[in-house]
C-alpha cells in the first residue's frame, strides 16, 4: 500500500509540475548560470557572430518552444479526467449535478495554483469564451434541437426569451439603482446606465448549465424545450443589450433618437444572424450533395460552415449564437440525406465530444477563476442582487404564461411554470461579460456579485431543482422512442388540421407548416439533395429518421422495462417449440397460392381451378397444442370415427376449420361433422370438392395413409 501511495503521489507531482512551471512567469524562472553562447547572437561590435556550442548535447529542456499547446492539452486533460471521474464516483451524480464537482475541482486547482505562485491564477478570457468555447455548445444544441417540438412552441419561447429578458434586464437594472440610492455612502457612484449594464449580463440565463441540469431529470419534451430555448435566444437579446447600454455608457448623453436607434439596432443584429446562418445553412446543404466521392471530408463541411457563420456574424456586430443555430438547424435534414451512415455517425460523435470537452473547461475556469484578488464585497448590493433575480424572473413568468396560457391549446401548467422559473441558472456568458465592462470604481464588485450569482445558481437551485421535480411530480419524459406507427398518425393529424385551417381560412401553424412542407419537398429537396439520395416515400423517410434516433438514442437512454407488461417470461424450451412451428410451417404458409382475401371478401370463386396447397404439421406437434379448430380423422370400414376428440360448436365467419385426413381425400369427411352442429347441408360442394381433386394427391397403394393439414373456410363449407 506504501508503495501505491508514493506511486500516486510521483504521478500527481509528474501531473501538476508542468501546470505550475507553466503558470510561472518567466521573470521567476530559475536561469543557468553558466550557458553556452546561442547561435547567431550578435557581438559588441556590431557585426553578426557565430559561436558554436561549448559541447554536444545528450539531453535538453525546451519548455518554451511547446508551452502554449503543452498547457492547453494539460487544460484538456484535467477536465476530461474531472469529467471521468464524475460518472465514476458511485452515488454521487444521483446527488450532485455535473457542473457543480466541475466548479469544485476548478476551485480547487485555482487554490493549487495560487498557493504555490502567490499571485491570482489565470481566468478565462471573454474572446477565448465567445470565440472557441461557445460555439461548439451552441453547434450542437442547435444540431440536435427537436424541430417538431421547438418551431410548436415558438411562439411561447419567442415570448419569453424576448419579453420575458426585456423584463428582467429593466427590473434588476432599476431595481439595483434604487438600491444604490438608498446606500448613498457606499454605492453612490453607481449611474443608472452602470445597473442596466449589469442587469443585461446578469440576466442571462446560461444554456450550457440548463442544459448541463435537466439533461440528467429527463422532464418532459415541452418543459424541456420551452426552458432549453428560452435560454437559448435569451443570451442573444442579453448580449444584444448588453453591447447597446455599452454603447450608451460611452456617448456624453443619451437622447431620445438614441434609444429609437439602439431598438433599431436590437431588430437588425437578430434578423441579420438569423439570415447570415440561413445562407451558410443552405450554403452547406449544397456543398455536401456533391461530396458522393470524397465522403471522408463531408463530416468538416457542417463545422467549417457553421463556424463560418458564427464567426462572420461576430465580425459584422451581428447575433452570433442565433446564426449558428440557424445554420445548424437548417443544414441538418439536407446533409443527413447527403452523406452517408459513417459521416452521421462522426457528425454526431464529433458534436458531442467537441460540446462536452467545452462545456468541462467551462465549468473547471468558472471554478479556477473565482480564486483571485480583485474581490470587493456590499452586502447590500449583493444580497439585493441574488433576490431581484428571482423576484422578476418568477414574476416574469408567472404574468407572461398568463397571457400566452389563453393562446395555447396545452397550457402550461403551475408545476411547470415553477420549474421554468426555477431553473433560470447563471453560467459563464455573465462571468465573461462582466470582464468585458470598461474599468470604473465599482468593476470589481460587479465581478464579485456576479461569481456569487453563478455559485448560488448552479450549486443551491441546480442541487435541488431535482428533488423539487420530483417532490411536485412533474411529468418525467417519455423514454421509449416513438414508433412508425405514431409518427404516421401525428402525421396525418398534422394533414387534417391543415385541411380544417384551410377549409375554415384560418392560417394557423398547421396551415404555413404543411404549406413549407410542400415548397421543401418542391423546390429545397430537388435542389439540395443527390437525385439517387431522395426518398421515394414519405412513410420511408419517417422510418429512417426513426432509425438513426433510435441509434443516437441506444447508448445515451437506458434501457427501460414497460411497468404495465405483467406477462411470464417464456421458458427456453418454449421458446424453442416457437421456433420450430415458425420454421416448419410459416415458409409453407407464405408460399401458399392462394388468392388473397380479406374480412370483406371472404367469399372466393367456386368456379377457380386452383387447389390449396396443404400446409404439413409435423406428427409429434399434433397432440401437444389444442387449437380452436374442428379435427377430423380418418374413418374405420364400418364408417365411424377412430378418433376420440368431440366436435367443438360456435366457430364464426373468421375462423379457419383445420381437419387431418389421410392424403387419398376422395370424399369430404367434413360433412357428418357439420350435419352434427348444422343439420342436413347440401352435397354439391362435396362433390365439388371431390372434382378439383387432382391425380397426383392420390397416394399409391400400399402405402401408410399420411396426415395433413389443409386450412377450409366455414363459409365454403356450407356453400
Amino acid at each position: 500500500m506504501a508503495a501505491l501511495r508514493t506511486l500516486s503521489l510521483l504521478l500527481s507531482a509528474c501531473l501538476l509540475w508542468p501546470v505550475c512551471l507553466a503558470l510561472t512567469p518567466p521573470a521567476q524562472l530559475p536561469q543557468s548560470r553558466n550557458l553556452p553562447p546561442m547561435l547567431g547572437f550578435n557581438s559588441s561590435d556590431g557585426s553578426l557572430s557565430v559561436d558554436l556550442p561549448m559541447a554536444l548535447r545528450v539531453f535538453s529542456v525546451d519548455y518554451h518552444h511547446v508551452q502554449a499547446p503543452f498547457e492547453i492539452v494539460l487544460w484538456i486533460m484535467l477536465a476530461s479526467l474531472a469529467k471521468l471521474g464524475f460518472h465514476w464516483s458511485g452515488r454521487v451524480p444521483a446527488v450532485v449535478p455535473e457542473s457543480c464537482l466541475l466548479i469544485m475541482v476548478g476551485l480547487l486547482v485555482g487554490g493549487v495554483i495560487y498557493g504555490v505562485r502567490h499571485s491570482a491564477p489565470p481566468t478565462l478570457s471573454a474572446d477565448a469564451f465567445f470565440l472557441f468555447l461557445l460555439p461548439p455548445i451552441v453547434l450542437d444544441a442547435g444540431y440536435f434541437l427537436p424541430g417538431r417540438l421547438f418551431f410548436e412552441n415558438l411562439g411561447t419561447i419567442l415570448w419569453y426569451a424576448l419579453l420575458g429578458t426585456l423584463w428582467n434586464v429593466l427590473g434588476i437594472g432599476l431595481s439595483l439603482y434604487g438600491v444604490c440610492l438608498l446606500a448613498q455612502s457606499s454605492l453612490g457612484d453607481v449611474s443608472l446606465l452602470h445597473c442596466l449594464l449589469f442587469g443585461s449580463l446578469i440576466a442571462a440565463v446560461d444554456p450550457v448549465a440548463v442544459l448541463s441540469v435537466f439533461q440528467e431529470m429527463h422532464v418532459n419534451e415541452q418543459l424541456h424545450i420551452l426552458v432549453f430555448g428560452e435560454s437559448l435566444l435569451n443570451d442573444a437579446v442579453t448580449v444584444v443589450l448588453y453591447k447597446l447600454f455599452e454603447s450608451f455608457l460611452r456617448l456624453p448623453s443619451v437622447s431620445g433618437v438614441d434609444v429609437l436607434l439602439g431598438g433599431c439596432r436590437v431588430v437588425v443584429v437578430g434578423l441579420g444572424g438569423l439570415f447570415v446562418g440561413l445562407f451558410f445553412g443552405l450554403l452547406a446543404a449544397l456543398t455536401s450533395r456533391f461530396t458522393s466521392r470524397a465522403q471522408v471530408i463531408a463530416p468538416l463541411f457542417v463545422f467549417l460552415y457553421s463556424y463560418l457563420s458564427y464567426l462572420t456574424s461576430e465580425m459584422l456586430h451581428l447575433s452570433g449564437i442565433m446564426a449558428i443555430v440557424t445554420c445548424a438547424v437548417t443544414m441538418k435534414q439536407y446533409v443527413e440525406a447527403n452523406v452517408s451512415e459513417r459521416s452521421k455517425t462522426s457528425i454526431q460523435y464529433f458534436l458531442k465530444m467537441w460540446s462536452s470537452v467545452s462545456e468541462t473547461l467551462i465549468f473547471i475556469f468558472l471554478g479556477v477563476s473565482t480564486i483571485q484578488d480583485v474581490h470587493m464585497w456590499s452586502w447590500p448590493f449583493v444580497c439585493s442582487t441574488l433576490l431581484l433575480c428571482l423576484v422578476w424572473r418568477a414574476t416574469g413568468v408567472l404574468l407572461l404564461t398568463a397571457v400566452v396560457n389563453k393562446l395555447r391549446r396545452n397550457a402550461v401548467t403551475f408545476r411547470d411554470q415553477f420549474i421554468i422559473a426555477y431553473g433560470g441558472l447563471r453560467g459563464a456568458i455573465c462571468f465573461s461579460l462582466v470582464f468585458l465592462i470598461d474599468d470604473f470604481p465599482k468593476k470589481r464588485l460587479f465581478i464579485t456579485t456576479t461569481i456569487v450569482v453563478i455559485l448560488f445558481t448552479v450549486f443551491v437551485q441546480g442541487m435541488t431543482i431535482k428533488p423539487l421535480v420530483e417532490l411536485l411530480d412533474v411529468k418525467r419524459k417519455k423514454r421509449a422512442l416513438p414508433t412508425v406507427s405514431e409518427e404516421i398518425h401525428s402525421r396525418l393529424i398534422d394533414h387534417l388540421l391543415a385541411g380544417i385551417e384551410d377549409v375554415v381560412g384560418y392560417w394557423g401553424q398547421h396551415y404555413w407548416k404543411d404549406k413549407f412542407e410542400q415548397f421543401n419537398r418542391k423546390y429545397l429537396r430537388r435542389f439540395l439533395i443527390r437525385e439517387d439520395h431522395q426518398a421515394r416515400s414519405s412513410i420511408l423517410r419517417v422510418y429512417q429518421e426513426l432509425e438513426r434516433r433510435e441509434q443516437r438514442g441506444d447508448e445515451e437512454a437506458p434501457r427501460v422495462v414497460d411497468p404495465r407488461s405483467h406477462s411470464r417470461p417464456l421458458l427456453p424450451e418454449e421458446m424453442d417449440s416457437i421456433r420450430r412451428i415458425l420454421s416448419r410451417n410459416l415458409q409453407n404458409f407464405n408460399n401458399k397460392q392462394t388468392p388473397a382475401y380479406s374480412r370483406h371478401t371472404l367469399h372466393q370463386d367456386a368456379t377457380t381451378e386452383r387447389t390449396r396447397k396443404p400446409l404439413y404439421r409435423h406428427q409429434s406437434l399434433g397432440e401437444r397444442y389444442t387449437y380452436n379448430t374442428i379435427t377430423h380423422w380418418q374413418q374405420g370400414e364400418d364408417g365411424e370415427f377412430n378418433g376420440s376428440r368431440r366436435v367443438r360448436p360456435g366457430l364464426n365467419r373468421s375462423h379457419t376449420v383445420c381437419s387431418t385426413s389421410p392424403r387419398p381425400v376422395l370424399q369430404d369427411l367434413s360433412a357428418p361433422a357439420a350435419s352434427a352442429q348444422t343439420g342436413p347441408a347440401d352435397p354439391k360442394p362435396s362433390a365439388a370438392r371431390e372434382d378439383q381433386i387432382s391425380p397426383h394427391h392420390q397416394a399409391p397403394v400400399g402405402r401408410a395413409p399420411k396426415k395433413q393439414l389443409s386450412f377450409v373456410l366455414e363459409n365454403e363449407k356450407q356453400q
